[in-house]
């Protein structure tokens, strides 16, 4: 029988590609595109720094400052420890979020950038995990902005502290992840003002940051305890004032759950997207 030459091209061309992949998620893949990343952010980082930055330095100068003048203690710790080590959740939300959002609709949409990393040997599943991958690193960082403040007006520098990056890159991976899959479900660019306004900014004030959620009411508090930028406030807080306890094993599952769960729902919505 006289093989059919149409379908031995096509499948000499099926063996190249799968003779050209080892597995799932290869290093090279993704090290590809955050080179590629990171080319690209010398050209902008002073911008996307100081609005990652600024930001929550005026939250925690605004609150630590302001009411720190009215409310000097909570709890076991000063206005200003309390605030300091809570805002580092914000600057994580912020930094992580919004790039997940916005740069993924830009790329996809308007750039087609991700249709031509795809035609490299690069597939959805390795492309979405190094762009979330280097968002949450640039996450990790911006979070020690509040700290390094915080130190300028009473927060006592702790061994703990060098914890947080590691936290906020976990925490940072997990949002950017829910920016991607947002991005992966918005019909237009308009759509991220509900999630901003309807998700964020609830998220980040009912999480322990500015006051205890053991003020809100019960069932307010209940639904608290469900928001990941809540484990991570309380997980920052006791590393950072050497006040380690066995619910920060807990604190610290939830972000590692939350951040493995909305990574493959952004992997799969992205993959419905990008190919056709």
């Amino acid at each position: 029988m006289i093989a059919d030459p149409v379908d031995s091209a096509a499948e000499a061309r099926a063996s190249a590609l799968g003779a050209g992949r080892v597995g799932r998620l290869e290093p090279a893949a993704i090290a590809g595109v955050i080179s590629r990343d990171v080319v690209i952010f010398k050209r902008y980082w002073r911008s996307t720094t100081f609005s990652s930055v600024v930001q929550p330095v005026i939250y925690l100068l605004a609150f630590g400052l302001g009411f720190g003048s009215l409310v000097k203690v909570v709890g076991h710790m000063s206005y200003v420890q309390y605030v300091a080590t809570g805002v580092v959740a914000t600057a994580v939300l912020f930094s992580s979020t919004f790039p997940g959002m916005f740069n993924t609709f830009i790329r996809w949409q308007f750039q087609r950038t991700y249709d031509a990393l795809l035609a490299a040997p690069v597939d959805v599943e390795e492309l979405i995990t190094a762009e979330i991958l280097w968002v949450s690193l640039r996450a990790g960082v911006y979070g020690l902005a509040p700290l390094i403040v915080g130190l300028a007006f009473g927060l006592t520098p702790e061994p703990g502290m060098l914890l947080v990056a590691p936290i906020g890159l976990a925490t940072g991976f997990g949002f950017c992840a829910f920016g991607v899959l947002i991005a992966g479900i918005a019909k237009t660019i308009d759509n991220f003002n509900y999630i901003t306004s309807a998700v964020l900014t609830p998220m980040f004030l009912v999480a322990g940051t500015f006051f205890p959620i053991s003020r809100l009411p019960a069932g307010l508090r209940t639904i608290a305890k469900f928001n990941p930028l809540y484990h991570c406030v309380q997980l920052v807080r006791d590393v950072s004032l050497q006040s380690f306890q066995v619910a920060d094993l807990l604190h610290l599952g939830v972000l590692l759950a939350f951040g493995a769960v909305v990574w493959r729902l952004a992997i799969w919505r992205m993959r419905t997207r990008l190919i056709d």
